[in-house]
């Protein structure tokens, strides 16, 4: 055992306790198990900072965010938030040291992972099928996912866009081959898809709803039937090891803005639309997509459909090497055992 690790041999039951019941939903709030705990544990401490990336299709983290819950609560820690394009860049950021704690689809962590990043998934949102689609022209001749075949395909490399795009050409009987993908972040896709330069753009909300507003695109297929779109919430896993409590306490807070989002909408979507620059009209459709979306720890089922996505892009050769999601994965010590080594 290292020297720094955050709880001691004997008096670890005391946290790993607090956690089991905060997860089962039968505990004190957080703060005051921290309270409960502060002198059987002198290691349960708080960081200086915390660093969060967010992108604009965090709707949690957003409200998160305009709320200042975590602020309030965290009195003594200086909270900073980095907004980020894609997942693929948010967690370039996270592998370096740059940020704490960030929320992707699924693909980003596979990619990281392969490249040998040390990052940790510690939780997620349920399955988001319909925020997803490939789009085309109004008047594009493509009608099916196998007029794919030879076309130019926009989408951010790395990202949930190019698990949708792998699994919509698989869906049409392609090969990765048959398709000519062009890596762009969302941005420069969207110019690209308007001027014509690419036959198809594979995007996600809010973009999609933006578009939808302006130029009214053809959708060639949604997420559904293809492709899940969890969002995945990681760290370092030296964060994560040292601040159980505070990815915990996170949880709590993101779960109350998913409830914020379902019981004040009209509020939600004036927050969400100043966060992010996008017109309401087009933040009010995003959210008709978006199912509920609390945040739970990782489970089994979780863990295996995240493997089938990276064994999916490595049987392609889009990721240089396996790999093994399980030995990214991380829980608060009460449950580790319980849900990662039944699968081991």
């Amino acid at each position: 055992m290292h020297d720094d690790f955050p709880f001691r041999l004997s008096r670890r039951r005391h946290l790993q306790t607090a956690l089991a019941l905060a997860f089962s939903g039968s505990a004190m709030p957080l703060s005051m198990a921290w309270a409960a705990n502060a002198q059987a544990n002198d290691k349960l401490a708080l960081p200086k900072e915390l660093r969060i990336g967010f992108q604009k299709s965090s709707v949690n983290l957003s409200l998160l965010r305009h709320r200042q819950a975590l602020e309030q609560r965290l009195k003594t820690v200086r909270i900073e938030w980095f907004e980020f394009t894609a997942g693929p860049q948010m967690l370039e950021a996270l592998s370096v040291g740059s940020i704490d704690f960030a929320t992707t689809g699924e693909p980003p962590p596979i990619f990281a992972q392969a490249a040998g990043s040390s990052l940790v998934y510690v939780g997620a949102e349920p399955a988001k099928p319909g925020v997803s689609a490939i789009l085309v022209k109004a008047d594009s001749s493509i009608r099916q996912l196998a007029d794919l075949k030879s076309k130019k395909i926009a989408f951010q490399k790395g990202s949930s866009a190019h698990y949708h795009v792998l699994r919509a050409v698989q869906q049409a009987g392609l090969q990765w081959a048959d398709i000519t993908p062009v890596y762009l972040a969302p941005a420069d896709a969207r110019a690209a898809f308007e001027r014509g330069s690419v036959d198809a753009w594979a995007i996600w909300d809010p973009y999609w709803a933006a578009i939808e507003q302006a130029l009214k695109p053809r959708v060639l297929v949604t997420g559904q039937g293809l492709v899940n779109n969890l969002s995945h919430y990681l760290s370092s896993r030296e964060f994560a090891e040292r601040y159980p409590h505070l990815i915990q306490l996170l949880f709590e807070e993101l779960t109350r803005s998913d409830s914020f989002v379902q019981s004040n909408r009209t509020e939600a979507i004036a927050i969400i639309a100043a966060s992010t620059g996008l017109d309401k009209a087009a933040i009010a459709r995003f959210l008709e997509r978006r199912p509920r979306s609390p945040v739970v720890y990782l489970t089994s089922q979780m863990l295996e459909e995240q493997q089938r996505v990276a064994d999916n892009f490595y049987q392609q050769k889009l990721i240089p090497k396996a790999v093994r999601i399980t030995d990214a994965a991380w829980l608060p010590p009460a449950q580790l055992s319980k849900t990662i080594k039944e699968k081991i």
